[in-house]
């Protein structure tokens, strides 16, 4: 009977880390198109809707659309991942997306108001499917190296959401030349941008890395005492639960709020589309980029530190952000990039607190459900941007959303207080 143990691990631990650099490296090549897809949409979004509409209260609505439509998605990728494995779930997230595109250029072309948000809602599954793929990456990572696999994942978003913004003024005129409004133009590359992940995705996201990590520990359950696992996964698993959402729905409300309304901002001050795309490219950019670096400093200095940083850092960017003139881009740019960083570091920190603590079993539904909280946290700051900048100034929610980002630090340290 002792003779089997070696076995198993000589079966099963080779084909885990072979097939996580397999599952890293399409995952990779996923996140670089997916990666333009979001960051195309988001950079006319709010000037789309600020156009068909003639209203700037309403410029929030896109963002909270497809935040919305991202909260649905994130079920039904998580539950299709929780039954059939990460390759069905994310491929059907980013399809779906792709139609969405399809729908808010068919909208522009129409200039149908009720189309535009219907299709908005529905290009949500991009957003989704963009987050959720970052699971996919720690399934089958070293116990002690969560963070590190799923920056992996997201640093390969920056490449395409940096390109993605760049792109919007070559696919406007490009758009024009088809007879589609120009600013429905980059929905273009977003469509094209999401069918092609999701077609990588279903081709090569094999073996299913859920669906491997399960086998791989059932095997090992062989080995261990069952009963006390589960036990000893709900109790960790119900504190990080809350601890890590907690952290993420604050870094997305403050994040959504101040990125939706800034285009608009620069547009009120004369700015053009080439030079909000930049600024949202800059910010996107930082939103990925820093990945590598941020999973190594949570895994070796802890996931409440960095969650705390977070804080702090977002407070700097919506500072920033109020104070800076709006003919200046250079500030602009810097208060966004700061703001993509605070993100960056609350999405990793957050992610890595869920994944370590809730079990195979159920990890790919509590993920889909976690991620439904931070879409509303979306919805709710890209719905809430227009509506107070309309009522008030853009420095006024920069400032606000600062301030607000400084309730992380009491929540890290009361759940650090009880450990």
């Amino acid at each position: 009977m002792t003779s089997h143990a070696p076995s198993h691990a000589t079966v099963h631990i080779p084909d885990a880390a072979s097939s996580q650099r397999r599952t890293l490296r399409v995952l990779v090549a996923a996140q670089i198109l997916s990666g333009a897809g979001l960051a195309a949409g988001v950079t006319v979004g709010a000037l789309l809707a600020q156009a068909m509409l003639d209203s700037t209260s309403l410029a929030g609505l896109p963002s909270a659309l497809f935040t919305a439509g991202s909260a649905l998605a994130a079920v039904a990728v998580g539950r299709i991942s929780q039954a059939r494995g990460r390759r069905p779930g994310l491929a059907t997230g980013y399809l779906t997306g792709a139609i969405g595109s399809v729908g808010i250029i068919t909208a522009a072309v129409l200039d149908n108001p009720v189309l535009l948000f219907l299709a908005l809602f529905v290009y949500g599954a991009g957003t989704a499917t963009n987050l959720q793929a970052r699971y996919a990456g720690a399934d089958l990572a070293a116990p002690g190296h969560h963070a590190r696999a799923v920056s992996t994942v997201l640093v390969a978003t920056t490449l395409g959401g940096v390109s993605g913004p760049n792109l919007a003024a070559p696919t406007g005129h490009f758009a024009e030349h088809l007879g589609i409004p120009n600013l429905a133009g980059p929905f273009l590359l977003s469509g094209a941008a999401y069918a092609l992940a999701a077609l990588v995705l279903a081709l090569w996201l094999r073996p299913d890395p859920l669906l491997l990590a399960r086998s791989i520990a059932n095997a090992a359950e062989a080995d261990a005492n069952p009963a006390a696992a589960r036990a000893t996964d709900a109790n960790e698993g119900r504190g990080g639960v809350v601890l890590g959402a907690l952290v993420m729905i604050l870094t997305q409300l403050v994040m959504v709020a101040i990125m939706t309304m800034t285009p608009v901002h620069m547009h009120d001050h004369g700015h053009g589309t080439a030079a909000s795309g930049l600024v949202i490219a800059l910010h996107i950019g930082a939103m990925y980029l820093p990945s590598p670096l941020t999973g190594r400093l949570v895994d070796r200095y802890g996931r409440m530190r960095v969650a705390a940083v977070s804080g702090i850092t977002l407070l700097a960017a919506g500072v920033l952000a109020a104070v800076a003139p709006g003919d200046s881009v250079a500030l602009l740019a810097l208060a966004l990039a700061l703001l993509g960083v605070g993100w960056n570091l609350g999405l990793v920190a957050g992610t890595a607190i869920i994944t370590d603590t809730v079990p195979l079993a159920t990890r790919a539904k509590t993920q889909g459900l976690v991620d439904v909280s931070i879409a509303l946290a979306g919805a709710t700051g890209g719905m809430a941007s227009g509506i107070m900048v309309a009522a008030t100034s853009y420095p006024a929610l920069a400032l606000s959303c600062g301030i607000l980002s400084l309730a992380l630090l009491p929540a890290v340290a009361a759940t650090a207080y009880r450990r």
